[in-house]
């Protein structure tokens, strides 16, 4: 039979003090039941562990070696109930959370060192998605939180805060007429060849930038579309064309691309944090939490931007 840890606790101080009258007092208890704890170990094991008598109390071989088992046995269990509780309590464990590219660029680099910071008990695991994959991932479970564009119709289980609202800027080769510019206007973009966000992989800045582009007057002539703003910009490194791109696109920096502000400044780019309601990891809601609290302690990013080439 395996011995309870409450006779292991009477055993370890028993056999620490070798005096069951200081052992009782050390465990604030009488002596009667701490002998018929020590009584029940030895029964349940089927070995004496003391040899004792009126003046003297000894450990056995028996008892010897059982003594320091005994106290790697209560520390183990005393560790284990610990993070249980931990755990419970959301302190410690892990979280899955999911991201868009843009998001890599600043945000998501800066929240983990924080987090490694002021969450150390807590592991971090990233994935690197498109928005409708994020959503996806949320609602089978495989990942616990996410960092992912508005889109409609999504899941009502699904909760959110805002993350991040930023402008849109015109991307052009330094060599562009436009580059000259320093704010560019509507009509500015009539005639020119511009490069689009994908309408599946890349639907959010798709929609979003469309509806700049249609309220342009002459919009300019779209001639490629990409799903990231890496690609994007890459693209217009190359001199297919002009883009608009996220604020934070200026973390991406591509030798001969210049950025620049645009009429609208109405118009923002929003990221959100987004959990499961059903998730019950607790980790999940302290790292909710604690990113909300991060954000929001920080200006709103076009606050801190300026065009740059």
């Amino acid at each position: 039979m395996i011995p309870d840890l409450n006779q292991l606790r009477c055993f370890i101080a028993v056999g620490e003090e070798l005096h069951f009258g200081r052992a009782a007092t050390r465990l604030f208890m009488t002596q009667s039941p701490l002998s018929r704890q020590i009584r029940m170990l030895e029964e349940s094991l089927g070995v004496r562990l003391f040899d004792r008598n009126s003046r003297v109390v000894r450990l056995t071989a028996a008892g010897s070696a059982l003594l320091d088992d005994a106290r790697r046995l209560l520390a183990l269990a005393g560790h284990a109930v610990d993070v249980a509780r931990r755990i419970d309590k959301g302190v410690s464990g892990k979280v899955r959370v999911g991201f868009t590219a843009v998001a890599g660029y600043e945000l998501v680099p800066n929240l983990i060192a924080r987090a490694m910071q002021e969450l150390p008990e807590i592991e971090v695991t990233l994935h690197e998605m498109v928005t409708v994959a994020q959503i996806e991932a949320l609602q089978a479970g495989t990942i616990d939180l996410g960092f992912l564009r508005p889109l409609p119709d999504v899941d009502p289980e699904l909760q959110w805060r805002p993350a991040v609202s930023e402008p849109l800027l015109l991307a052009m080769h330094a060599t562009h007429a436009l580059a000259a510019r320093e704010r560019i206007a509507a009509e500015d973009l009539a005639g020119q060849t511009f490069i689009q966000y994908s309408a599946t992989e890349g639907k959010y800045f798709h929609d979003l930038i469309g509806s700049v582009l249609a309220g342009a007057g002459r919009p300019p002539r779209v001639v490629q579309q990409m799903s990231q703003t890496h690609s994007v910009l890459a693209l217009v490194r190359a001199g297919l064309g002009l883009a608009l791109v996220p604020a934070s696109a200026r973390h991406l920096h591509f030798p001969g691309v210049v950025l620049r502000p645009i009429w609208r400044d109405d118009v923002r780019a929003e990221l959100r944090l987004v959990w499961r309601d059903a998730n019950r990891n607790p980790a999940c809601r302290v790292f909710a939490d604690f990113a909300a609290m991060h954000l929001a302690s920080a200006k709103e990013l076009s606050q801190t931007l300026t065009a740059s080439d």
